[in-house]
């Protein structure tokens, strides 16, 4: 049985014992008998002074900016990182002497549950109290796949110069981004015991939470990788529908030739695009019908979600060159060379053969900073 973090706090607590703790956190800091942080601190004797909500908010119920608040149960003050600031204020942390970061990440670059504990660290490092990361087990796995974020295209989206797929948890995530961002925070890990590189959530004995309102099973985290890249265009993937991130379309598409094309790249190895016609109800295209393609994953061993990504803006790119707006890919990208590669209509192998070189690095650079083999 695979525990994270949070399950292994009670060992680790004195430091926290005569501390006023602020807490980041949302409805994923859950023990393994699904008790929820907030309550697990207060039950061990740990003071809780405020709590900072990241993207979705507390309960991860919003797809929207996210306001300041009061929690119901507890009287706490809930301070927002997913509106006008993103960044805890010097203010907000006066009557701190620690904060916790505790929330399940997906293994993406631009989900931005990262960019808030890197924002998070740097403002306890400012403020001079240690930051504690409750680790928790990578959902899709150690793989690494994508681009390197380029290092002058850096956001709330790609915090850091990180390959779009990272393979990391939360916690070797801080220590990468405390070393290589000079954040000088005094970081503590609390990490995972059991979990091996190669497992995915199924293989953990985990408890299930939806990370956020849009992420409701596995198959969708994996699919995020190659699917979520594009959003940043004028397609729908998903949104508004019972399948997010299965579902890619628009309509200008016609879904029995994109998935005719897509299915016959050997980067759709793993997955099968099946012809659908969908009628988002929020979202990009809300009320109108879409054309396009369900995709599901045959063999998980096989699938490369990036690769299959790339084959899915190929054959856009190849079948509506004037109605995709795939210039707008490059905020998720976040690399020019690749984009720029995507915008000439590379086949999707020289695309990929380019992206091997940025893994190859990153699998390197992170090697410091693993802790689990």
């Amino acid at each position: 049985m695979v525990r994270n973090g949070i399950d292994r706090l009670e060992s680790h607590l004195e430091p926290l014992r005569k501390a006023r703790v602020g807490v980041i956190t949302n409805h994923t800091g859950l023990t393994a008998t699904r008790e929820p942080l907030i309550d697990l601190l207060r039950r061990l004797g740990i003071t809780v002074g405020a709590l900072f909500s990241p993207e979705h908010g507390i309960r991860g119920q919003l797809d929207e900016t996210v306001p300041d608040g009061v929690d119901e149960r507890t009287g706490l003050p809930i301070y927002s990182l997913y509106g006008e600031r993103k960044k805890p204020t010097p203010q907000q942390l006066a009557s701190l002497d620690a904060l916790l970061f505790d929330i399940q990440d997906i293994g993406a670059r631009y989900y931005t549950y990262i960019s808030t504990m890197g924002l998070a660290m740097e403002a306890a490092a400012e403020r001079k109290i240690p930051f504690y990361v409750l680790d928790r087990v990578n959902p899709i796995g150690g793989q690494v796949e994508g681009p390197l974020a380029d290092p002058d295209r850096l956001s709330f989206t790609a915090y850091h110069t990180i390959a779009l797929r990272h393979g990391m948890t939360v916690g070797e995530l801080a220590q990468m981004f405390n070393t290589e961002r000079g954040i000088g925070a005094d970081l503590t890990v609390i990490p995972c015991e059991g979990w091996k590189r190669h497992m995915t959530y199924d293989a953990c004995g985990l408890y299930w939470t939806n990370p956020s309102p849009n992420m409701r099973r596995l198959q969708q985290a994996f699919l995020y990788i190659g699917v979520g890249v594009w959003e940043g265009t004028n397609l729908s993937v998903g949104r508004g529908t019972d399948t997010p991130f299965e579902l890619v379309g628009a309509p200008w598409i016609d879904g029995r030739a994109l998935a005719w094309m897509l299915n016959e790249l050997p980067t759709s190895a793993g997955a099968r695009a099946v012809p659908m016609v969908f009628t988002p109800t929020s979202s990009v295209y809300k009320g109108i019908e879409c054309q396009g393609v369900s995709v599901f994953i045959t063999n998980r061993e096989q699938l490369r979600p990036f690769a299959f990504g790339i084959g899915l803006a190929y054959c856009l790119r190849k079948l509506y060159p004037r109605e995709w707006e795939a210039h707008k890919s490059l905020g998720l990208l976040a690399n020019r060379e690749v984009h720029a590669m995507l915008m000439d209509g590379a086949e999707p192998e020289r695309i990929l053969q380019r992206c091997a070189r940025d893994e190859d690095a990153f699998r390197r650079r992170r090697e410091p900073f693993l802790h689990y083999g």
